[in-house]
């Protein structure tokens, strides 16, 4: 039995401060253990590994966005922040190209080790820039299996959000389903809150020609979505932030209490 699946479901965001702006849209992300994905593609035939198709998954995509196998990249981050998960798997979520085509404001990985325990989260996030920054932080999941964790805002992300603030993240790792949402405070009081949520689907041709069917060209609606929401703002009087250079380099790591 495969760890890689679909999840159904949706995007959500609250801006409470300093106005009022809400949205809702329908989406899907991949989980895609980095282990399995040359197997999937053989198997599958809308899903390939960096050619062609109706849905496809690039390397290059993410991480430093080079050659360099991402499980290398991530084991890296990890060794870095203290985290050994030698024999254990790493799982990506995130869209996928649909027809060649994707923008991930966030990629998360969950980084397990060999018992399957949860060992540590990566945060990959890219901006409409062509930027990208990663936050590797240790997970300690409470009984519940849900995991908190927290760290400062160091990664430019909107025109619209302040760089001093601080990202709480509350993850429901995937299972039957999945759920990460990130509260974003300035001064202790919350600014922004986002979510995304969805329902694991067993990953197949016909699950993945139902999911097109029923969100079509979704990646490219959601560099569609973000500049039409931009537009809302900005209509609604929110002042542009100047963008800083990005951080000198493109990996934060978070130790455990920090």
């Amino acid at each position: 039995m495969t760890v890689s699946a679909i999840y159904t479901g949706a995007v959500v965001h609250r801006r409470l401060a300093p106005r009022s702006h809400a949205l809702r849209y329908r989406c899907f992300w991949l989980l895609l253990d980095l282990a399995e994905i040359d197997a999937l593609a053989a198997r599958l035939r809308l899903f390939s590994r960096d050619g062609f198709n109706l849905f496809t998954f690039r390397d290059a995509d993410h991480g430093a966005g080079t050659d360099e196998p991402l499980r290398a990249q991530i084991d890296r981050m990890l060794a870095e922040a203290g985290v050994d998960i030698t024999g254990g798997s790493v799982q990506i979520l995130c869209m996928p190209r649909v027809l060649g085509y994707v923008f991930n404001p966030l990629s998360v990985y969950f980084c397990r080790r060999a018992d399957g325990t949860l060992a540590a989260v990566v945060h990959e996030v890219t901006n409409t820039f062509g930027e990208r920054h990663s936050y590797v932080i240790p997970a300690e999941p409470e009984r519940s299996g849900a995991v908190r964790q927290t760290c400062d805002k160091l990664f430019y992300v909107s025109p619209f959000m302040d760089m001093d603030l601080r990202y709480e993240f509350r993850i429901a790792p995937p299972g039957r389903s999945v759920a990460v949402a990130i509260r974003a405070d300035k001064a202790g009081k919350p600014v922004i809150v986002a979510a995304l949520t969805g329902h694991r689907r067993e990953l197949g041709d016909g699950t993945l020609l139902k999911t097109f069917l029923l969100h079509p060209l979704v990646t490219a609606k959601v560099i569609a979505a973000i500049h039409w929401e931009a537009l809302k703002l900005w209509r609604k009087g929110i002042g542009l932030r100047p963008r800083p250079a990005p951080p000198t380099r493109p990996v934060t790591i978070v130790r455990s209490g920090s």
